[in-house]
């Protein structure tokens, strides 16, 4: 498998095709301390990211900002003291595309 980092998001649809659980499993094999959590019934890509201090935690957070414009794909982050919690889906295919490991992978590579 290509490594993540190295692929770009493609422009989604919304009849894009959501990855399958085999390829999901697949997918999140390859990633580090990221999790498949439902959220509103939507299955959704999300790791939460540990800091020494809030101006950690926000610095992160304006990279990931940055990533997911680069990217024209745009993930929750919520900010708090010493932590940052980044969770990647699909909004129009309200569920998970390759489009979230990517980034997902993207992320971990701006630690």
């Amino acid at each position: 498998m290509t490594e993540l980092t190295e692929l770009q998001c493609e422009a989604c649809r919304a009849d894009a095709p959501k990855v399958t659980d085999t390829e999901a499993k697949a997918l999140l094999a390859t990633l580090l301390d990221w999790e498949i959590k439902e959220i509103e019934g939507i299955p959704q890509l999300e790791r939460v990211f540990v800091f020494k201090n809030f101006k950690e935690a926000w610095a992160f957070s304006n990279k990931v900002a940055q990533l997911a414009e680069d990217e024209g794909h745009h993930p929750a982050i919520l900010l708090e003291w010493g932590r940052c919690t980044v969770t990647w889906w699909t909004h129009k295919i309200k569920g998970l595309h390759k489009n979230d490991f990517i980034c997902a992978a993207k992320t971990d590579a701006l630690l």
